[in-house]
């Protein structure tokens, strides 16, 4: 029997710093340093065996979200997306997140990683990894200016769009049942942001990029393709899930899944509702190793961010994660590539260090 916190769980996706933005001045010390209200804090991430991952910076659209998760507890639904954000007005709240995560690190909660020796540096000293990630470019002006110096400041990881559309493509709605084959492909835009991200070394998310997206990228990538916080369509039958075709052209490209502990792209019936055995995360995960490899998936669990099963409603409750995985036959080395492994090995081949 292995130990409860180990291996480290190095995590796809997250939105502590949207938790944390919305929380307003203060937010940092109370929320995450004195052990808040949050998924993720200093003192869960330590009980759980967290050991980092994609901090998302994240412009938000004025929505309610209780209303959108209401929604999603019926049958069947159809979000309508938001309208697009204007550069202008993204901008600023993409900065003033990034300034929340370079706070938590003079703070010394956490360390802003652009290497994997430095991910793995981290993980052997018990320091939570982050990575600076976007999802969904408003930030990002049609000539690239802002990408080049965001990556100067750090940035390694990018999602052209957040379901609602940007100038660079057009995301995926929350809609159950669906396919994700729907609307257009990247913008001439989006391919000149692909190329300048691979030029540079910032990993593509493909998470909430529509099917038509997905297969611009694969065309045009010279990268693993990367979805951070996705699930298996054949399981549930939601448009933010990967069909088997998405997963095969994944696992060609040596890429990664990160599997989403989101309750309605688990659940079989899309509803979000929190009481999910973990049985059923096995069951996408078992699906994933099968269609993807052992080599190309992970976790991206949406901490902060969404409903997630019962059981894990904070990171100190990732113990019950790796409990079920080893009763179900996970063995010591395939624990290590799900927890954290994978991760390493596929931003090593995308960063290129």
């Amino acid at each position: 029997m292995g130990s409860p916190t180990q291996p480290a769980i190095f995590d796809g996706h997250n939105d502590v710093l949207l938790k944390l933005f919305r929380a307003g001045q203060a937010s940092v010390t109370y929320h995450f340093m004195n052990g808040g209200d949050g998924a993720i804090t200093l003192s869960s991430a330590k009980e759980g065996g967290f050991g980092g991952g994609f901090f998302a910076v994240f412009v938000p659209s004025p929505m309610d979200a209780d209303e959108k998760f209401e929604e999603m507890t019926k049958d069947a639904y159809d979000l309508p997306l938001p309208d697009p954000i204007a550069w202008e007005d993204a901008f600023p709240v993409v900065m003033s997140q990034a300034a929340i995560l370079f706070e938590l690190q003079e703070l010394g909660a956490l360390k802003v990683c652009r290497t994997v020796a430095e991910l793995r540096d981290c993980l052997s000293a018990g320091t939570i990894a982050a990575i600076f990630h976007i999802e969904g470019a408003e930030a990002i002006d049609p000539d690239l200016n802002t990408l080049d110096v965001l990556y100067q400041a750090g940035l390694r990881s990018l999602g052209p769009v957040w379901s609602r559309p940007t100038i660079f493509g057009h995301g995926v709605p929350f809609r159950y049942p669906s396919t994700p084959d729907i609307g257009h492909g990247l913008t001439d835009h989006g391919l000149r942001l692909v190329k300048r991200c691979n030029d540079l070394g910032i990993m593509v998310d493909l998470s909430h990029l529509n099917e038509a997206g997905f297969w611009d990228v694969a065309r045009h990538s010279s990268k693993p393709l990367v979805a951070t916080h996705s699930n298996v369509h054949a399981l549930c039958p939601h448009a933010r899930n990967l069909t088997d075709r998405q997963l095969s052209a994944i696992a060609e490209s040596g890429g990664m899944v990160g599997l989403n502990f989101a309750v309605a792209f688990l659940r079989t019936d899309g509803k979000m509702l929190p009481d999910v055995p973990l049985e059923q995360m096995i069951r996408h995960l078992d699906h994933l190793i099968e269609t993807v490899g052992e080599d190309c998936v992970g976790f991206g669990s949406d901490y902060d961010g969404a409903i997630v099963p019962e059981a894990l409603t904070s990171s100190a409750g990732l113990p019950k994660l790796r409990a079920t995985m080893r009763r179900h036959g996970y063995d010591d080395a395939l624990m290590t590539k799900l927890c954290h492994g994978n991760w390493l090995r596929v931003l090593e081949e995308t960063w290129g260090a």
